[in-house]
């Protein structure tokens, strides 16, 4: 189905989303833009402070805002207690949605025992496993591979080329963006004469209900008990998840995040680009990890932690790096020192 470009009027969408209303609430638009580009028909919207000159010199027909932003705008405005959920809400309307009719494509392989809902819809060369189950109103999209005793739940959508390996369980209106692989070996090695011997992962992947798994994100099955990620997470893209990870609900993990095995994510958690989880550790709830930080011990306090030295000159980076070194000697010789006072 197309997106929906009929108009929308500022009253339709206030009463839709319990927004209030300053200026011609008849004024109508068709589509989003940015403040700088938004033409008559189209929405923007004013979250931070720091835009908030660009309301002077917009042509947006509608714009979605704080009330205090209100006051000095001459155009229609959406008044928002957060402009940014708001405008997210009314965005949605003019999200094109995917064309899946119901049915198995001709070029799918699906296992005898495999049970597909009547209502879900699979595509091109998709392939479904032994005992598998896929719910009412999901869509598995082109080239998706789906193996062995996986449980799809009921209005899930995987995009495009998913790999579901081995028991693997999707609660409802999940999310799975391409290139994603869920229910991979996880990386379990045992030395043994010399040689790395690996180590049966006989666990599975659960995903709670309303999840959305980025692309190129891999999460790995359990070894003994499953990898468990609860309801309303979301990992962007080139995420990798170690065997046996828990995440809680809520939480959101940014590009290229690495978690190593056997880590608990409590709930409502923030993980910024690139930070990195050590394995067997603890992150209560309500925890915000800023980019680039490695965590490498549990963290009982919810607040915000941050690691990493930010990029500087070069010149600069390289005495600064020079200085590190000399930390140890420095405190032993400060340490002395103080000894000799006493």
């Amino acid at each position: 189905m197309a997106a929906d470009h009929a108009p929308h009027t500022a009253a339709a969408l206030a009463a839709r989303f319990d927004l209030g209303v300053r200026g011609d609430a008849t004024v109508a638009v068709t589509g989003v833009a940015p403040l700088t580009r938004a033409g008559p028909t189209e929405l923007a919207f004013l979250s931070n402070p720091r835009y908030r000159p660009q309301l002077a010199h917009t042509t947006a027909g509608i714009v979605v805002m704080r009330e205090a932003d209100a006051d000095s705008y001459a155009g229609t405005a959406l008044i928002a207690r957060d402009p940014y959920v708001a405008y997210a809400k009314i965005a949605a309307l003019f999200e094109p949605a995917a064309n899946a009719p119901a049915g198995v494509h001709p070029s799918a392989v699906i296992d005898p025992s495999a049970v597909v809902d009547a209502t879900a819809s699979i595509g091109p060369q998709v392939c479904i496993g032994a005992n598998t189950r896929v719910g009412a109103g999901t869509r598995i999209g082109p080239g998706c591979v789906i193996g062995d005793d996986c449980v799809i739940g009921d209005g899930c959508e995987l995009v495009a080329r998913v790999t579901l390996v081995t028991r693997v369980r999707l609660g409802q209106r999940v999310t799975i963006h391409p290139g994603a692989v869920l229910g991979a070996a996880g990386f379990g090695l045992a030395m043994d004469a010399g040689h790395w011997i690996n180590v049966p992962q006989l666990g599975g992947v659960v995903i709670g209900d309303d999840c959305d798994i980025g692309a190129n994100t891999t999460i790995d099955r359990g070894a003994l008990d499953d990898t468990v990620i609860e309801e309303d997470v979301r990992l962007d893209n080139l995420i990798q998840i170690g065997h046996n990870v828990r995440i809680g609900a809520h939480s959101a993990l940014a590009g290229c995040v690495g978690v190593a095995g056997s880590t608990r994510i409590g709930r409502y958690c923030l993980l910024a680009g690139k930070a990195g989880v050590a394995g067997h550790l603890d992150i209560c709830d309500k925890v915000v990890i800023h980019a680039m930080t490695m965590v490498s011990a549990s963290i009982t306090e919810p607040g915000e932690y941050s690691s990493g030295i930010p990029a500087q000159p070069t010149r600069e980076w390289r005495k600064n790096a020079v200085r590190i070194r000399q930390l140890d000697s420095l405190a032993r010789r400060i340490g002395g020192r103080a000894k000799g006072e006493e």
